[in-house]
């Protein structure tokens, strides 16, 4: 800062009132410089001082590096327009199949130069969840009051039970007795972390559920539904959005179903910063929006 201030000054004595120290403590400051850089950096001419090749080499840096410094000291907020950091989105794949398409037009409209990277909820929690540093943001149904986590309501999620079109017991009334028969392709976005108390919901009406096979997707279950006679409970509004593309329909069957609450999640260290603000709010305005577009 000494430096930069006395090349800008071109004056000892001016640079030492502007910087509010003696003329003494700046020349010191320059004594110590010299040595540590190997050079004289400045000297006099006439009246004032003019500068080496090598100390105006180094001025325009300078300017450049304490400018910056002040910046990010005085907490100015950056243009999310010029960003070209990354941001990492966490969500399971049916999410990302139906709100993967207006969150990437917000995200492009609002940060072009920015740079979006979804992953799935295996990921998220392989990388040490969002306590770590790979994830920035995550779009799941996640326990309350985790330590450092800031969450916020986005919506309820309803499963629903699906078979393909053409399945036995499509469009007919299913006895509880038939439901018990249903051989299920169970979703797990991770190990172990599929609809949590769809096991229980089916228990507490006397069914005992048979999961056939265990995948980790939703789009891989409504595949493997579609040519089989197994079946799968599903997000709602991915079935309604995509059900004559794998070709599955819902059953109309008294089976349990589950409202699940999804959030948005982030953790504690980016509460503050600016552009992860403005990251959370294209998320959340993209997902409301994508919501209210498949409703109408």
């Amino acid at each position: 800062m000494v430096l930069e201030t006395v090349l800008a000054e071109r004056s000892v004595a001016k640079a030492a009132r502007r910087l509010h120290v003696t003329p003494s403590a700046v020349s010191n400051a320059l004594a110590r410089l010299r040595v540590t850089l190997n050079d004289p950096l400045v000297v006099r001419s006439g009246r004032g001082i003019v500068p080496t090749p090598r100390a105006a080499a180094l001025a325009a840096e300078l300017h450049r590096i304490l400018e910056d410094l002040g910046h990010a000291i005085q907490g100015e907020t950056p243009d999310p327009s010029s960003t070209t950091r990354q941001f990492t989105l966490a969500i399971a794949d049916a999410g990302q199949l139906v709100q993967g398409p207006r969150l990437a037009s917000d995200f492009a409209s609002k940060m072009p130069l920015a740079r979006l990277q979804v992953v799935g909820i295996d990921t998220l929690l392989s990388s040490g969840g969002l306590s770590g540093t790979e994830i920035d943001l995550a779009i799941a149904a996640l326990d309350d009051n985790t330590p450092g986590i800031q969450m916020k309501a986005l919506y309820k999620e309803r499963a629903t039970l699906v078979a393909r079109l053409g399945h036995p017991l499509a469009g007919t009334t299913i006895s509880k007795r038939s439901l018990g028969e249903l051989r299920h392709v169970d979703v797990q976005v991770a190990p172990g972390r599929g609809y949590r108390g769809l096991a229980s919901a089916y228990a507490q009406r006397g069914i005992d559920r048979d999961v056939a096979l265990i995948v980790p997707s939703f789009t891989a279950a409504a595949a493997i539904v579609a040519e089989t006679d197994f079946v799968a409970t599903l997000p709602e509004r991915f079935v309604a959005r995509f059900s004559k593309a794998f070709g599955i329909a819902k059953l109309t069957v008294s089976a349990p179903q589950l409202n699940i609450a999804i959030k948005l999640a982030w953790h504690e260290r980016t509460e503050h910063d600016p552009l992860m603000r403005v990251f959370r709010e294209i998320v959340e305005t993209a997902v409301q929006g994508s919501r209210a577009a498949k409703s109408r």
